[in-house]
């Protein structure tokens, strides 16, 4: 399988730091793949980092096809919401992406999806651009593949969404049972969630706009396994969690979304 069915989407790497590195671990992390990155034209980055960490990020990326991520916003711009992060500072201190609904914010912190669907909203009127994270079982949705259902947490999140905004929208799937769990979906389970992701898409709005959206794939992710999963039609890029915290397996990976048909590569070529 070649990737010419979806030249118009460029492919996308998000790495999800969580609450891991500290800051002399960032400086080293960006020195590292400084210059090593290809031309967001070619494969767009991504680094989701620690609130206190991403104002310093965006000083270093300056200069670099580099995006930085946000991995939590609010959904008022202002007001006593003490502990939270405003999506207007965010976009103020020149962060461009935002993560809204991982599951760690739904099982640890009691998002739902009308939360998510707030801060999807929020994020947009604000400019920046959500990827949001889907972790519902897409086995549920198997019966109905040719009925083109729609995957009750993407129709959620996007309710009010105009076709203008959907296009600055990401979604990454990533299945509950393999975030941290060492074992990734195969790419058939990961093409057909994918799939159904994006027939959603197509109801919400229309064929047309459904081929623009970029869906990644998350959930142990590491290079051994993304070039198989990243040759599926309907996936775009990977959403890394482990693996993105070493700059040599993140660059690697970046390589692979660059042209997943390409077996080898060398590193240092990057």
């Amino acid at each position: 399988m070649t990737k010419t069915h979806k030249t118009q989407r460029v492919p996308f790497v998000v790495a999800n730091w969580k609450i891991n590195k500290l800051q002399a671990d960032v400086v080293d992390f960006l020195a590292q793949i400084n210059g090593k990155v290809p031309d967001q034209r070619v494969v767009e980055i991504g680094i989701a980092a620690q609130d206190l960490f991403l104002a310093d990020m965006v000083r270093a990326t300056a200069d670099s096809p580099i995006h930085v991520v946000a991995e939590n916003v609010h959904w008022e711009d202002n007001g006593a919401y003490t502990g939270e992060t405003s999506p207007k500072a965010l976009k103020d201190i020149g962060a461009k992406y935002v993560l809204i609904g991982h599951f760690e914010r739904r099982k640890f912190f009691n998002e739902t999806d009308a939360t998510v669907n707030l801060k999807v909203t929020a994020a947009l009127r604000n400019g920046l651009r959500p990827i949001i994270d889907v972790d519902e079982d897409m086995s549920t949705y198997a019966q109905f593949m040719d009925a083109e259902p729609s995957v009750a947490q993407v129709a959620a999140a996007l309710a009010g969404v105009s076709v203008d905004q959907i296009r600055n929208v990401t979604i990454a799937y990533e299945p509950t049972w393999a975030i941290g769990s060492g074992e990734a979906a195969s790419a058939d389970q990961a093409q057909k969630a994918a799939h159904l992701i994006r027939q959603t898409l197509a109801k919400l709005y229309s064929p047309v706009i459904a081929e623009k959206v970029r869906i990644l794939y998350g959930g142990s992710v590491t290079p051994n396994n993304a070039r198989e999963i990243m040759l599926q039609k309907d996936i775009d890029g990977v959403l890394v969690g482990t693996a993105a915290l070493d700059p040599v397996q993140f660059l690697q990976l970046v390589e692979i979304a660059r042209d997943p048909n390409v077996p080898e590569f060398d590193i240092d070529h990057v």
